[in-house]
């Protein structure tokens, strides 16, 4: 299968192109030119089926026309080492737990399916390739480590100093090797404009391959469909409808799930639940699409003024704002808000959620309550509550046991560069660092 760039259809490159230039070079995200359509069988035998038997069917479907059975076999085994439960908090109401792999975050399923498809479709060149990064916390830490040791890989992370909490921050920081750290004097959206500006700048593309592994790179967004599947395949049977609310900031995720129902799982609506950077909300309001500068939060993972992904949004109901607006529903909240829904959720039903997590418990919340009866709603539980241990136990009134595998992370030394706002000091590092 081909795909094409968000900015210009015309514009077709393979599988292995898409996935190493990361970004089409004017700007535009890369598509599968076909989205592939599941037969009703395969849906109905979901709940028969385990997550690897999943994973290797969605897989074949998207990418089979470019990957051996033994390719795809050895992709997912090497993605899918790790469940996502599907736990109920309230009646009607289940949270699908993404934060049971390394790094304890949702983006373990995305950054170890990118590192090892990167590896395959790079076996036997004999170039290096330069994987660059921008994070607001949780790809930093997912990105480092899975692609940790990798053969002629390096990673450069790029995150906004003093915007990051302490572990997020120690994760990918702590690690050295083939990973490098800079710490941008700025908010994510430079740190993403950073990154974007590179893979446009002929100099560094002629004397280096590069790369990304951020939800732009369909390697890191396409394999995030693998766990709604696997949601809807554990949800108890129902005459209700269904609605999942995804936290959201890159929007990748969400474009994920949207990617799962194009493909014909039967979601009904899909809740993109922000924080005060509300640009997308705003959008589905009814409103122009308009970018602003991100505002510091408690869910920090979502302080994204400029989302790249929501033009593949847009793609994916084929550039049809109506029916956009029809599919996906939009709430934001303010720390104040999402401290409340932590809160009130440990009271009543003894769960404990990050604060991002909160955000998408919160906007399922308001969705169903405008629908009394209607849905039964699953919310995206994306980071272990310990990643934000500080608002947690504050909110909380609580002392967090951490698992063993975080306060590893802990006792590591932390080793960054710092970096000014600015592409051409960006770009003198790139070069001094071949």
């Amino acid at each position: 299968m081909n795909f094409y760039s968000t900015n210009n259809p015309k514009h077709s490159v393979s599988l292995k192109e898409a996935v190493i230039r990361g970004l089409a070079p004017d700007q535009g995200l890369y598509m599968p030119e076909k989205i592939p359509v599941l037969s009703k069988d395969f849906i109905q035998d979901l709940p028969n089926l385990s997550f690897l038997e999943i994973g290797y069917h969605v897989i074949t479907e998207l990418f089979g026309e470019d990957l051996t059975k033994e390719q795809i076999k050895e992709l997912v085994d090497h993605t899918l080492t790790f469940d996502a439960p599907l736990v109920k908090v309230e009646e009607d109401v289940y949270s699908l737990e993404l934060f049971h792999g390394p790094t304890l975050a949702f983006k373990d399923f995305g950054a170890r399916f990118c590192s090892k498809l990167m590896s395959i479709l790079m076996k036997g060149e004999e170039r290096n390739v330069r994987v660059l990064v921008a994070t607001s916390g949780d790809t930093g830490s997912a990105v480092a480590n899975g692609f940790y040791k990798v053969p002629n890989v390096e990673v450069i992370i790029l995150y906004p100093k003093g915007k990051v909490s302490e572990l997020q921050e120690k994760q990918f920081t702590t690690l050295g090797e083939n990973i490098t750290t800079l710490e941008v004097d700025g908010v994510f959206d430079d740190c993403q404009k950073m990154v974007k500006e590179a893979f446009l700048d002929k100099e560094l593309n002629e004397k280096m391959l590069l790369t990304s592994a951020n939800s732009i790179n369909i390697a890191r967004w396409i394999p995030q469909c693998l766990y709604y599947f696997y949601a809807y395949s554990r949800l108890p049977q129902t005459d209700k409808k269904i609605a999942v609310s995804v936290p959201s900031g890159n929007f990748g995720n969400l474009g994920a799930g949207i990617l799962a129902e194009r493909m014909g799982l039967p979601i009904d609506v899909f809740i993109a639940s922000t924080n005060v950077n509300k640009v997308v909300p705003n959008y589905l309001a009814g409103n122009p699409f308009i970018t602003k500068s991100s505002m510091q939060t408690i869910s920090n993972s979502m302080d994204v003024g400029n989302p790249s992904n929501f033009f593949r949004l847009l793609a994916l109901y084929d550039n049809d704002e109506k029916l956009f607006r029809e599919k996906v529903k939009g709430f934001y909240f303010e720390d104040q808000d999402t401290k409340y829904g932590m809160l009130k959720v440990k009271e009543n039903s003894n769960y404990i959620m990050d604060p991002h997590g909160a955000v998408g418990y919160l906007g399922l919340r308001n969705f169903r309550k405008q629908n009394p009866d209607q849905f039964v709603g699953i919310f995206l539980e994306t980071a272990h509550p310990g990643k934000f241990r500080n608002v947690v136990e504050e909110t909380l009134g609580l002392k967090l046991e951490l698992p063993e595998r975080l306060e590893k992370f802990m006792k590591g030394e932390k080793k960054t560069t710092p970096l000014k706002n600015d592409f051409q000091e960006f770009k003198k590092y790139l070069l001094i660092s071949i």
